[in-house]
């Protein structure tokens, strides 16, 4: 196999055409038809390329592709309709590329090729740290999804390692309620106000993180969370 594809669209005849033509040319393609099943699908698989249509339901490509950069620099290819150069310039604030239609599916493999290639000698020279170590004894071990507390394991639910990872692998970034909801429940809407707190208040006992003075997770009153751990 060439690669492997993740195509969201939800527009059925232009996916089954594009599908073919990828999987014709060796790709192994996995097709999405709104923007929460491609993150699911994103999440829960192994991807070289991910070709994303701009207007989806549930959540659009721009939405679903800041949600990819959360955990990813994989190739996205955005495709869509839109065709003014605000639109591109807003799409590739994401995007590697943006591909507007109609295309050729000539072009469309020429340009997956094209990224595929560069992501391939990204990969050679990028090191990925898989144990990075925090002030305050935090200790993580990403391969592996352990997580030490001075020392000592912390048994984390799958929800609050989810929650802790996005935090750590983007320090000082503040996160929404509804971005963390998201992000980890995969699910459109906020549905339980109290989900992402209850969760980041388990998650903060678990590291014995104070709330008033905090060594880890800072609460940002009105707005959200943010990682403020110091990296060793």
């Amino acid at each position: 196999m060439e690669g492997s594809i993740l195509l969201v669209e939800d527009d059925r005849e232009i996916a089954r055409i594009i599908k073919d033509t990828l999987t014709k040319a060796n790709y192994n393609v996995t097709w999405a038809t709104t923007g929460i099943e491609g993150l699911e699908d994103f999440q829960a698989g192994k991807f070289d390329l991910v070709l994303v249509d701009w207007m989806l339901p549930e959540m659009n490509g721009l939405k679903l592709t800041e949600h990819i950069r959360l955990q990813s620099d994989i190739p996205i290819i955005m495709i869509s309709a839109k065709n003014r150069e605000m639109d591109k310039v807003e799409g590739l604030q994401g995007a590697d590329d943006y591909l507007t239609k109609p295309f050729s599916l000539e072009e469309l493999k020429a340009r997956i090729a094209s990224q595929l290639r560069r992501w391939g000698r990204y990969n050679k020279v990028k090191t990925t740290e898989e144990v990075v170590q925090f002030s305050h004894g935090l200790r993580i071990n990403y391969k592996r999804e352990q997580v030490f507390h001075k020392n000592i394991e912390i048994n984390l639910t799958q929800k609050e390692y989810a929650l802790l990872k996005v935090f750590t692998q983007h320090p000082y970034r503040l996160f929404t309620k509804e971005e963390l909801y998201t992000h980890v429940w995969q699910q459109p809407e906020l549905d339980e106000q109290h989900t992402v707190t209850v969760h980041i208040k388990g998650l903060r006992e678990k590291l014995k993180d104070p709330v008033k003075q905090p060594y880890f997770i800072q609460t940002i009153w009105g707005k959200g969370y943010r990682f403020i751990g110091e990296e060793l």
